[in-house]
């Protein structure tokens, strides 16, 4: 009894928190997920009966999404794919568990989020972490050398995640990713030049494009006294950079990870450093940095790779950041991460008066990626290597960003493609406007009609209004008899009789797009 008063006294908490966030009108997602807890608890209470209550709801940091959601997702995709194809890119897809041995190791800190599945008789199993894994997995089995690639797919990941933030365990990567040997630094350009068009495309608002390069990085390590072996795991603790300050990461290096006082010291020196192509010179004459082959390779490397960018004419969004770590074993050069600096969801205008604001400021990291030469080479037999660069766009924040922004803008989303909606305005016509919606869908033009034998005019009008129809195909006895149908602007109300033979022609003509 005593653990079912407890179970109440928490139900009435979590009640509480609830209705705090519902008055201060917190985001949709924040109180979906709190509303989640309240039905958890409320289900470990049980039944009058004392069984366990089912909860109907989503599984933890996944979400469902609707038709309005899914038609903001689909021009999203279409934005990020016309980029991709754009730049000579093919599809490919893989399946969405791996063997467990074909993603471990590859994560370094991260592992622990992977998504172990039970063993189905005698494979052992793992739900795929990354889109970059199993694309070098197929790359080695298929002894493929040259591929320009683009996925679009579902990742998992045993995070807690932050699903106000855009933050999940089941969501969306698109990556593209260019795999051959070819001269240093122009894919890893273009890669960053379709970040830029992406995000300049998709008018999210303001962003940096931060890149670096892991020889920079061990080079950095190895001069300010890391032992060999810390490299990976300091390197993950600086990649933290952008979630904390300075003085918790030195923390988390002299204290849990044993690196001296001394060494991080001298790595949050380095790290404090943003510029262009001006730093990696300076840099270059650094009487620490430059006693590393490693780091020299990279400066000189990140000074190309801005000569390309200026070509591009993208070298106003990129700067090059020492801090810039990107945690994944995998990556061997260059590296970047793209970030929102302020997002376009003004105050005042976001529907929880706003929240908005300071949520997508907080957006943080939008896309990301870097040159991975060895990662191919750990699947073949031979260790032949297959040098690879890749870009991975966070779908889901991008996303997040942009159903806040329909939600704040008074625009509405059309959540269907119908052009032309096919009504009577008299009873007993339905095999009349059957025969001309199937002429309509013949002549390939979206149409519907409303499933009734007998529907009022008006029904089908507010049908249009409301799903954004613009055109309404009026049948009558008149309009029968003449060889005619009447066509309605939705939006003007404006009536026009047009003959059968012209429909179709009539239809194209009004809705093509200037």
């Amino acid at each position: 009894m005593e653990d079912k008063a407890q179970i109440q006294d928490a139900i009435k908490v979590q009640g509480e928190v609830v209705r705090k966030l519902k008055t201060e009108k917190a985001s949709k997602e924040q109180i979906e997920e709190e509303v989640a807890k309240l039905l958890e608890l409320k289900a470990q209470l049980g039944g009058d009966d004392g069984k366990h209550q089912f909860v109907l709801k989503t599984a933890k940091g996944t979400r469902d999404y609707n038709p309005k959601q899914m038609a903001i997702r689909e021009k999203v995709f279409n934005i990020i794919t016309s980029s991709f194809r754009r730049h000579g890119a093919e599809t490919i897809d893989t399946p969405v568990f791996e063997l467990k041995e074909t993603l471990t190791g590859k994560y370094g800190e991260d592992s622990k989020l992977i998504y172990d599945l039970k063993d189905q008789g005698g494979e052992l199993l793992s739900l795929r972490y990354d889109l970059t894994v199993p694309f070098a997995r197929y790359l080695a089995m298929n002894k493929i050398t040259n591929i320009k690639r683009y996925h679009i797919a579902k990742v998992y990941r045993r995070d807690n995640p932050a699903m106000t933030r855009g933050r999940y365990r089941e969501f969306y990567q698109c990556d593209f990713d260019i795999a051959g040997q070819y001269d240093a630094m122009i894919p890893d350009a273009e890669c960053l030049k379709i970040v830029h068009e992406i995000l300049s495309q998709l008018d999210l608002g303001e962003f940096r494009i931060k890149v670096n390069d892991r020889r920079i990085l061990d080079g950095m390590f190895a001069v300010c006294g890391v032992p060999d072996d810390k490299f990976r795991t300091i390197c993950s603790t600086v990649d933290k950079l952008d979630k904390m300050p300075w003085e918790e990461v030195k923390k988390e290096m002299v204290g849990e990870k044993g690196l001296s006082e001394e060494a991080a010291d001298q790595i949050g020196e380095y790290v404090s450093m943003q510029g262009g192509m001006d730093l990696a010179e300076r840099l270059l004459q650094d009487q620490k940095m430059s006693q590393s082959k490693l780091a020299c390779a990279g400066l000189s490397d990140i000074k190309l790779l801005f000569t390309y960018l200026q070509l591009f004419q993208v070298t106003d969004k990129v700067v090059f950041d020492l801090s810039l770590a990107r945690g994944l074993d995998y990556y061997t050069g260059i590296i970047y991460e793209a970030v929102l600096t302020q997002a376009r969801v003004a105050a005042g205008d976001a529907p929880n008066g706003g929240a908005a604001a300071e949520d997508s400021v907080s957006v943080g990291s939008v896309a990301g990626g870097g040159r991975y030469d060895g990662l191919v080479g750990m699947f073949d037999p031979k260790g032949r290597k297959v040098p690879c660069v890749g870009v991975s766009i966070g779908i889901e924040r991008i996303f997040s960003i942009m159903e806040q922004k329909a939600e704040a803008s008074a625009e509405k989303v059309r959540t269907t493609e119908v052009q032309v909606m096919v009504a009577s305005a008299q009873k007993n016509l339905l095999e009349e406007r059957l025969k001309l919606v199937t002429e309509l869908w013949n002549a390939d033009i979206k149409a519907e009609v409303l499933y009734k034998k007998n529907p009022k005019l008006l029904s089908q009008l507010q049908h249009c209004e409301e799903s954004g129809i613009p055109l309404v195909a009026i049948l009558g006895e008149q309009e029968l008899k003449d060889g005619v149908v009447k066509l309605r602007d939705v939006a003007t109300r404006e009536e026009a009789d047009v003959s059968r033979a012209d429909l179709i022609q009539e239809i194209r003509r009004r809705t093509s797009r200037p």
